[in-house]
């Protein structure tokens, strides 16, 4: 997995160890290595199917939770006596969020109404009433943190940006486009902070999205040090939570982030993709949300005051988060993300004494197939 999918579930799931036994299970070293450092909860290194086999039958599973759809995921799916849950590490209107591997699973946890109603769209029959089940988003319960910025009159703006994508479709980076030149005008003005916090893979296939991740990271340092009283932020530390929550206006790209954002209430912008071939949902959020177009990337200061400030701006605001999160009240998220758990712990033990009788297989069903992580190597 990427490490970004995990942390963002660290808390909820620290949270839930309270009152559940909870592991994360690694499948390559380097992850186990990170996770021992990081991980709230225990952590299981389970690089072989052997080692994943040893530990099913050794352990009393009842719920599963993956955080994205990699291709081991599959190893783990064999198991029947457990549930299978995609929790995802993120609400969207990626097309990542509407595949048709959340088949795969035997539930899947969502934000809210809008989740179920793009699964119902895009899924040919999936039943959506049964399979998701809405959680709202339980990490913006533990958002809020020490700001290592000054509370004073600067107006604080995160600007959060994803990476250019490896396809056109999913072409929705702004840094090259937008970027520079809205980083710029805000530093210009002597009274908006910028918190700047690019996705961490920003440049890894466009060489001129690298350089302009690198231009505003410049930017930012040197304004910095041209009025130190600025305290400009580049932020690529694991922690997500205060920037969201301190910010007075996110900028973000269509993303995860844009959900994070949503989920805290607080006004916010998304880049429009340059790209024509960008695949955009605005049968949500999006088709509402206050747009931010490239040629318009340096009026942002006059954009960012009126999202801030226009009651029509913020009634819209208000009716998409209740849409999207249900009740974003403090901890009202994490309540349902508890209350899920333990309906499908009651589910299981319900199927379990119906199968209570059931004689359980002894043999592998893919005793047969290779494990190519169980070659040795000479």
């Amino acid at each position: 997995m990427n490490m970004y999918q995990i942390r963002q579930w660290y808390a909820p799931l620290a949270e839930l160890a309270k009152t559940r036994k909870v592991a994360v299970i690694a499948r390559s070293p380097g992850t186990m290595l990170t996770l021992l450092d990081e991980s709230p909860v225990p952590v299981v290194y389970l690089r072989k199917v052997v080692d994943l086999e040893r530990f099913i039958h050794s352990q009393d599973i009842k719920i599963v939770f993956y955080v994205n759809q990699n291709t081991k995921n599959f190893q783990m799916f064999r198991y029947g006596r457990m549930w299978h849950v995609f929790i995802n590490h993120g609400e969207s209107d990626k097309m990542y969020m509407t595949t048709n591997q959340f088949k795969a699973y035997d539930f899947s946890f969502v934000a809210g109404d809008a989740a179920k109603e793009r699964l119902a769209r895009k899924l040919w029959d999936f039943d959506v009433d049964r399979r998701a089940i809405s959680i709202g988003r339980p990490q913006a319960d533990h958002f809020a943190a020490d700001l290592p910025y000054p509370e004073d009159d600067r107006t604080v703006v995160l600007y959060a940006p994803t990476w250019e994508g490896d396809r056109e479709s999913a072409a929705y980076g702004s840094i090259a486009t937008h970027g520079v030149a809205l980083v710029n005008a805000l530093i210009a003005t002597g009274t908006h902070r910028v918190v700047y916090r690019p996705h961490p893979r920003s440049g890894v296939i466009d060489p001129a999205y690298g350089a302009a991740n690198r231009s505003i990271i410049a930017a930012i340092r040197s304004a910095n040090a041209a009025d130190p009283a600025a305290h400009h932020i580049f932020d690529d530390g694991n922690d997500l939570g205060w920037q969201l929550a301190g910010a007075d206006v996110a900028i973000t790209d269509i993303s995860a982030m844009v959900y994070d954002r949503l989920a805290t209430g607080k006004p916010l912008i998304v880049t429009r993709p340059v790209s024509a071939r960008a695949e955009i949902d605005e049968s949500g959020y999006l088709g509402s949300s206050e747009w931010l177009e490239a040629e318009a990337a340096a009026d942002i200061v006059a954009i960012a005051d009126r999202v801030q400030n226009s009651e029509e701006a913020q009634k819209n605001l208000h009716f998409w988060v209740e849409r999207h999160f249900g009740d974003t009240t403090q901890g009202a998220a994490t309540a349902r993300f508890h209350g899920a758990v333990e309906q499908l712990v009651a589910e299981w033990e319900r199927n379990a004494l119906l199968h209570a009788d059931d004689e359980p297989s002894s043999e592998d069903p893919f005793d047969d197939d290779d494990d190519e992580d169980a070659i040795s190597e000479d």
